[in-house]
């Protein structure tokens, strides 16, 4: 593991609560990944009982995984409270009354997704929309993963690539040495990591998605609003100098096309199930008193 790449997660922690009451507005991208997510679930036949929202932020993930599954528990957990708190406005005087059953049923929890404070085996599907890219160790937080999942259970997530924010990496390098965009994981090595886990069938596809921009200082305001900037260990300590941004913006410049600028993301979709366990090999005699042959 690279040290100036490893995130600050008390940093990360304070990020995402100051983003929380602007988050929404900023939230662009987050919302569109959640919907090409959605669409996937088209394709697998699977109804979960519970279903863990890892990394849960505002809520809105969580609000459409009960749309689909209107009589599953949802656990939303987060690593910022004030998240929570902006996910669960109070329910309308009207709604209170209705009975438990027709009411959306949301568990808020506190935690991160390298040590998740749930049980073993207690979630069916672990829902996880561009989270993962702030955890240290992607082997820990899967192998969390694996631990809260039942047998049998699904892991479904979306992540950033290393092509992410290339620009702004590009127009930073050329002014400084300092880290100031986070790393990413490649796709293949995330793949390889889930079967290393423990996990079966992992699926992976990737995918580019380009937001634009008048100007360099609206990517970094949009990336502030959502909590998103830079946390690493290796960044900046101080105020980046004057002279500095003039060579960031100038770089970034170069990369107008059509009158904007683009950011580019490159969106890593990702599942794969928790295998049943083997049964042990059984005599032939056994299996018959057994009905299994």
């Amino acid at each position: 593991m690279i040290y100036d790449h490893i995130l600050d997660k008390r940093q990360l922690r304070q990020a995402f609560e100051r983003a929380a009451t602007r988050y929404d507005q900023s939230a662009v991208l987050q919302r569109e990944v959640c919907e090409r997510m959605l669409s996937r679930l088209d394709y697998i036949k699977y109804t979960p009982e519970r279903v863990l929202d890892m990394g849960s932020g505002t809520g809105y993930g969580s609000r459409k995984l009960h749309e689909r599954y209107p009589r599953s528990q949802v656990v939303a957990v987060d690593i910022a409270h004030a998240m929570h708190l902006q996910a669960r406005p109070p329910l309308p005087r009207w709604q209170q009354w209705l009975p438990l059953p027709k009411r959306a049923v949301t568990h808020y929890v506190g935690g991160d997704a390298e040590q998740l404070p749930l049980r073993e085996a207690c979630i069916d599907m672990i829902w996880s929309n561009l989270t993962i890219q702030w955890c240290n160790d992607l082997k820990q937080t899967f192998a969390e993963s694996r631990r809260v999942l039942k047998s049998g259970g699904l892991l479904m997530f979306s992540t950033f690539g290393p092509d992410t924010l290339k620009e702004l990496k590009q127009a930073f390098k050329a002014a400084d040495k300092f880290s100031h965009v986070n790393r990413f994981t490649d796709m293949h090595d995330i793949g390889d990591l889930l079967v290393h886990s423990g996990f079966a069938t992992p699926v992976m596809d990737m995918e580019y998605i380009t937001l634009t921009y008048d100007d360099v200082m609206g990517v970094l305001r949009d990336l502030k609003a959502i909590g998103a900037h830079n946390v690493t260990a290796g960044r900046h300590q101080g105020l980046t100098g004057k002279g500095v941004w003039q060579q960031v913006i100038a770089q970034y410049e170069t990369f107008r096309h059509a009158g904007k600028l683009p950011a580019t993301f490159e969106v890593v979709y990702g599942h794969a199930w928790k295998p049943e366990p083997r049964q042990a090999a059984l005599k032939p005699e056994t299996r018959r008193k057994l009905g299994l042959e």
